[in-house]
């Protein structure tokens, strides 16, 4: 018998405190773990011991919590190396800590797979394991992320939203979504489609460089066609240069911890994309938003599939945990349409440590500017049911 510690790392999501509530759930019902510590702000508070008993937290409030966005019991954006790590398993030792859960993307698995690979050499018993979460459905192995489908269906609404809005008052729109590298939660924005002149016409995913020209080109051509166009570009979109636009617009942009350009909190990119067609294709009505973190802290716009599976990749963490000395949690996909399932595995950390998955090309046009539907046949499942709209313009006048 002995301890265990659970924390939330990274980025949060819709979703991540299902997921902390599985561990916490499937942790009761084993002997082995005594204590179940939530480590606070990730890495950042367990060096400094930050912990707080989760077996005195009620069901109705766990309940509340499984609900709730946001990480519960707080993030951190540390990027641990050796001798971060090395603190991180003092601490375990300190406190008897036998069990890591960590709920996070590729950096958190990383972590788990330097602190468990310490242990081993310190000959330190420790079981090390890594629950999946991240908006941007880009971990290795997985067929999907707990967090995108609650995400996804956030912004296919807000796109099916903003395209009814620009039916009423026609012009351009741009709405700059989340995605530095990979452009899943870009390509969502089209799963609200109903009508075929429904938006977005144009979808641009970081997997695919596009000019300024070909931009433009784009847009002009559905603006002629339907007197307006609706967009939908990831955040890291870049040149043929493989520079994105973000950075080229920020030379002295703020970079975060792990020395990227700040990309979600700023309005730069989106802005500057509505005055190129402004300004040469000379459209007066042109707007453009930014999503920003409201794509992954929105309450009350769960997906069920979402929610369900990211409570067991944490309850699946605990009950490999039982039987193996570490590993991160996988989903593999049984079935889709009607028949959508899927199966938990346990992968190598060293699998999904500090790597990441793009958009397969099959699910991207042949020009570079839109979806297949062979993606939305992928998406759909994990972002649930949307929405029916109308739009009475659609119908002939007297």
């Amino acid at each position: 018998m002995a301890n265990a510690v659970v924390s939330q790392s990274g980025g949060p999501t819709g979703v991540i405190n299902a997921s902390l509530v599985g561990v916490i759930q499937e942790a009761a019902k084993h002997k082995e773990i005594t204590n179940l510590y939530g480590g606070l702000h990730a890495v950042a508070g367990i060096v400094k011991e930050q912990f707080i008993d989760l077996k005195k937290i009620s069901t109705e409030v766990l309940e509340r919590v499984a609900g709730s966005p946001s990480s519960a019991l707080g993030s951190s954006r540390d990027k641990p190396n050796d001798e971060y790590c090395q603190r991180i398993l003092k601490v375990f030792e300190k406190h008897d800590i036998r069990y890591f859960f960590y709920i996070g993307g590729n950096d958190s698995a990383n972590t788990c797979y330097i602190v468990n690979n310490m242990a081993e050499k310190a000959g330190y018993q420790l079981r090390a394991f890594h629950v999946p979460k991240t908006v941007d459905n880009d971990l290795l192995v997985t067929d999907h992320c707990p967090g995108f489908g609650t995400a996804g269906k956030f912004v296919a609404c807000a796109l099916m939203g903003d395209d009814l809005d620009n039916h009423a008052l026609p012009g351009v729109k741009i709405d700059v979504i989340m995605g530095r590298h990979a452009g899943f939660l870009t390509g969502a924005s089209m799963l609200g489609q109903q009508r075929d002149d429904d938006g977005p016409h144009l979808v641009y995913l970081p997997e695919r460089p596009i000019s300024m020209d070909k931009f433009l080109a784009d847009v002009e051509k559905v603006y002629k066609k339907l007197g307006r166009c609706v967009i939908a570009a990831s955040e890291g979109i870049c040149d043929h240069d493989h520079v994105t636009w973000a950075e080229k617009l920020a030379e002295h942009a703020e970079r975060d911890s792990h020395g990227n350009v700040q990309l979600s909190g700023t309005g730069a990119l989106a802005d500057f994309l509505a005055g190129q067609i402004r300004g040469k294709l000379k459209i007066k009505r042109v707007r453009a938003d930014t999503f920003g973190y409201l794509q992954r802290s929105f309450a009350g716009l769960q997906s069920e599939t979402d929610v369900k599976e990211a409570r067991e990749c944490g309850r699946k963490a605990v009950e490999f945990a039982m039987k193996e000395d570490n590993g991160s949690v996988a989903m593999k996909r049984t079935g889709n349409g009607a028949k959508y399932g899927v199966e938990y595995f346990r992968t190598d950390l060293g699998s999904v440590a500090e790597k990441t998955k793009s958009v397969p090309d099959a699910y991207i046009n042949s020009e570079a500017n839109g979806m297949t539907p062979a993606f939305a046949e992928y998406a759909k499942p994990l972002v649930g049911n949307l929405p029916q709209t109308e739009f009475l313009g659609r119908y002939p006048t007297i």
